[in-house]
């Protein structure tokens, strides 16, 4: 039978396994019986207060508990949007302004934060909603209604706006996504993931739905480990950990640090990695380490559903060479158009564009941004058809592979996460204090640099940029300049900046 709920997945599941662990950490663990209870639950509260086709924020911590929340508000026909107490309170405040939502979950140690926050919704604790009664007439006649196309969740990226986009994911995007991400790396019932990346971004699927899919595991590791790598990786040995979907620089900051010499993530036979270009000295050692692992590099924008390109890695490079991303997954195209709309020749440089089931509905309340990118294929004059502009700049290398080559715009991609440029200028411009300011990208030294004129000091305005952006999107330096250089007509000119960048490195 055709699949058309992501729900699905656990409830094939917790009739084979209800009693094994699906969610833990180092302090809480959840059975498929659990989840399955806990969200059945919250879907029951939610259609209680009356909410269908809506969405639900879900402020808690990271921990296995924030899973059901998830599939809560999916049971109760809604769709679930993800906020961290690692976002900065300014950054979540526009986001809910966006969302209008009626209902927050909050955990107990969320909740004190949420009252803070402008949100004039209900505040709904999660164990209050998870031991009320569950109402499972009510829940099969919202599940008879529901539709592949519907949404599943919103996750935020960064906006060029300063706004923070909304990407709306459907269910069908995301069981494609889990299908064909599934297959090519071998997940089954014996994976032990080890979850990484935070909850509020859509990178979090590669461990969160196979777990349910298949019966597997997933252990979510303490942030706090990523500043300690040796205990990271007896962490990694402690739950037997046998795969890894992570950043680049999680990985790196092991193996840049020698630990791989002194303690080996012994049990690793799957080793995912994505966001960013690996450095080919460092991939080195880990191949070393773990000869037996299978490695592969991954690609794809949060507006095609997770991942969309692959490559396992089976050959050696040169310290100056770009692993490639290597071919889309199945049900996707990746087309590579030239500037005036045609296809990229083998080898040329062209932007990566996507098609297939993997792209989301387009960006929240954001029509204008949404037809900006998701446009009518070009190449197709005959009936309509969207494809993503990824931004991207991409080639085919002599073995037809595709190569990541660079960002388009000033869009970049930084400590793992994609970052608008102008969502950080625009945040210093509220400031006051600051009159003009200007972000540039070293790509080489992976560092943001903050260019501004004004009265504030860097000393001063470094802490105020720490209270409204993530961690990822605070600049690694921060100059005052007299004046902002311009060009001829006017503009600011970024180029100018980047130069001074470049000359300061060197």
């Amino acid at each position: 039978m055709h699949q058309t709920n992501v729900l699905e997945y656990l409830e094939q599941t917790v009739t084979r396994l209800p009693d094994k662990v699906a969610y833990a950490d180092e302090t809480d663990e959840l059975t498929f019986a659990q989840v399955y209870r806990e969200s059945h639950a919250i879907g029951s509260a939610l259609h209680r207060r009356g909410c269908y086709r809506e969405p639900v924020a879900v402020f808690m911590r990271k921990q296995p508990r924030t899973v059901p929340a998830f599939f809560g508000c999916v049971y109760g026909g809604c769709y679930y949007v993800p906020l961290d107490e690692e976002m900065p309170l300014f950054r979540m405040e526009l986001i809910l302004r966006t969302l209008n939502a009626r209902v927050m979950i909050c955990d107990e140690s969320t909740r004190e934060t949420a009252g803070t926050l402008a949100f004039s919704g209900e505040i709904a604790l999660y164990g209050d909603l998870a031991s009320g009664s569950v109402e499972p007439e009510a829940l099969a006649g919202i599940r008879a209604r529901h539709l592949d196309t519907d949404p599943l969740y919103v996750v935020f990226t960064s906006g060029s706006t300063g706004v923070p986009k909304g990407v709306v994911a459907n269910h069908r995007s995301v069981i494609d996504y889990i299908e064909t991400l599934s297959e090519t790396l071998g997940f089954s019932e014996s994976t032990r993931f080890a979850n990484q990346t935070p909850f509020y971004f859509d990178a979090c699927l590669k461990e969160l739905y196979p777990t349910v899919k298949f019966g597997a595991t997933t252990y979510i590791v303490p942030k706090q480990l990523f500043m300690f790598p040796i205990k990271l990786v007896e962490f990694l040995n402690k739950y037997q950990i046998n795969t890894v979907c992570w950043v680049v620089s999680a990985l790196t900051m092991i193996s840049s640090l020698g630990v791989l010499e002194k303690a080996v993530p012994r049990y690793l036979r799957t080793v995912a990695f994505g966001s960013e270009v690996f450095p080919i000295k460092q991939f080195r050692l880990w191949r070393q380490a773990l000869p037996d692992a299978a490695f592969f590099n991954l690609y794809g924008p949060t507006e095609a559903t997770g991942m969309c390109c692959w490559y396992k890695v089976d050959r050696d490079f040169a310290l100056d060479e770009v692993m490639p991303v290597g071919r889309p997954f199945r049900n996707t195209e990746i087309l590579l158009l030239t500037e005036q709309n045609t296809l990229a020749a083998p080898g040329e440089v062209g932007e990566i564009c996507v098609r297939g089931a993997s792209l989301t509905m387009g960006y929240y309340r954001s029509f204008d941004r949404t037809s900006a990118v998701f446009v009518q294929n070009p190449l197709n004059d005959r009936y309509p058809e969207l494809i993503y502009r990824t931004g991207d700049l991409g080639r085919r290398n002599e073995r037809g592979e595709l190569v990541f080559v660079s960002r388009k715009d000033h869009q970049i991609k930084h400590m793992g996460h994609r970052v608008e440029l102008g969502e950080i200028e625009v945040n210093v411009s509220t400031l006051d204090g600051v009159s003009s300011c200007c972000c540039v990208f070293d790509s080489e030294q992976d560092k943001i640099q903050l260019y501004y004129v004004g009265d504030l000091t860097p000393t001063e305005l470094i802490p105020a940029l720490r209270e409204r952006l993530p961690r990822y999107m605070v600049p690694n330096a921060v100059i005052r300049l007299d004046k902002m250089p311009l060009t001829p007509n006017g503009k600011l000119d970024r180029k100018a900046l980047e130069a001074q960048t470049q000359r300061k490195e060197n």
